[in-house]
């Protein structure tokens, strides 16, 4: 594991077509934009994790998506910007 520290603003290069960049930090929280190919998953570890789990999947979707039956979750089709493409997912 590499342990790297960045400051706001700076960024760091993975593989030369992703690029983290830090957008706002506090004391325990920080906040990172991803600029990578639309090929690439890119997901949080708890979804991640989840996804392993089709039956536990939509429960662990934030309340912000509207509190969709699992079949409209399936059905969904995402934006390159959003966090996670259902398709990869289920």
């Amino acid at each position: 594991m590499l342990i790297l520290q960045r400051r706001k603003g700076q960024a760091l290069s993975i593989n030369h077509n992703i690029t983290l960049t830090v957008v706002d930090a506090g004391t325990d929280w920080v906040k990172l934009a991803i600029d990578a190919p639309k090929e690439i998953p890119i997901l949080r570890t708890e979804l991640k994790e989840a996804a392993a789990k089709p039956e536990s999947f939509c429960n662990c979707l934030p309340s912000s998506f509207g509190g969709d039956s699992k079949e409209k979750v399936k059905n969904r089709t995402w934006k390159k910007n959003k966090v996670f493409s259902s398709k990869s997912c289920l």
